[in-house]
């Protein structure tokens, strides 16, 4: 059974890489247009997608948002689901609120954000905008943290306090390192989910804050150029990174 359910797993895996096999050969491509066949190979489109100065921006903005979302949704993410899972039957409500923006449609989360960051000056910021991914990546981190805290034994707490142990040193010695693959799971979530997103984008980032989703789709109106395939080849990469530290952290969780 297990070895059916692992055939099946590779077999969807490779129906969603499936674009891949055209896209790359397209990122190779000498023509100034996205175009197949490929008849002459090139690597002038990734030298222009490290050189280009719209491109180095987005994807300097990507990375420095998504690290900013990943710190500041799994921090808050975190502590969230130990209150929730050591409060009274009111935590539910929070935990409810707190997943909402998995429910809401990203154009409604995007339009609702807007109209309260209009007001605080947030609109066209780089703050605004890891604030909004923040938002979007936390019910993620909640919930992968508050499954593994499911698991979570009370009695060490209780141990460490008659012992003498401080709050601070039980969070530091016993829960976060129990917890250490559930938030690093969490952590990975929540980078991703900032770094793949797009609608939100259109409405919080101006022409100084485009993240990559956003230059591609700017590329893919204006120019089409196989620059284009480049960037959709390297976030291909990346996500297939943080696919494989994804599996490492759930091998490492099943483990504990």
């Amino acid at each position: 059974m297990k070895t059916l359910l692992r055939i099946y797993a590779v077999a969807v895996l490779l129906f969603l890489l499936a674009p891949l096999i055209v896209v790359l050969p397209l990122s190779f491509s000498a023509n100034d247009m996205m175009g197949l066949p490929v008849r002459d190979v090139s690597l002038r489109w990734y030298r222009d997608f490290f050189i280009d100065s719209h491109w180095q921006m987005a994807s300097r903005n990507s990375l420095l948002v998504g690290l900013a979302t990943m710190v500041l949704a799994t921090s808050l993410g975190t502590l969230a689901a130990l209150g929730i899972r050591f409060g009274g039957r009111q935590a539910r409500i929070v935990l409810a609120l707190l997943c909402l923006p998995i429910v809401v449609p990203s154009v409604i989360a995007g339009l609702a954000i807007y109209l309260v960051f209009a007001r605080l000056g947030l609109v066209n910021t780089l703050a605004g905008l890891v604030l909004a991914h923040s938002v979007l990546a936390l019910p993620f981190v909640v919930l992968t943290v508050h499954a593994s805290l499911r698991d979570f034994d009370p009695q060490l707490l209780r141990a460490a306090s008659s012992l003498g142990a401080k709050p601070g040193l039980i969070l530091r010695a016993i829960i976060l390192p129990l917890l250490a693959p559930a938030i690093g799971t969490g952590a990975v979530f929540a980078f991703t989910i900032s770094f793949d997103e797009l609608i939100v984008a259109l409405f919080i980032a101006g022409p100084e804050q485009f993240t990559l989703p956003r230059q591609m789709l700017a590329s893919a109106r204006d120019t089409l150029s196989p620059t284009l395939a480049v960037a959709a080849v390297l976030v291909s990469a990346a996500s297939l990174v943080l696919l494989g530290f994804y599996a490492v952290l759930q091998r490492r969780r099943g483990l504990d």
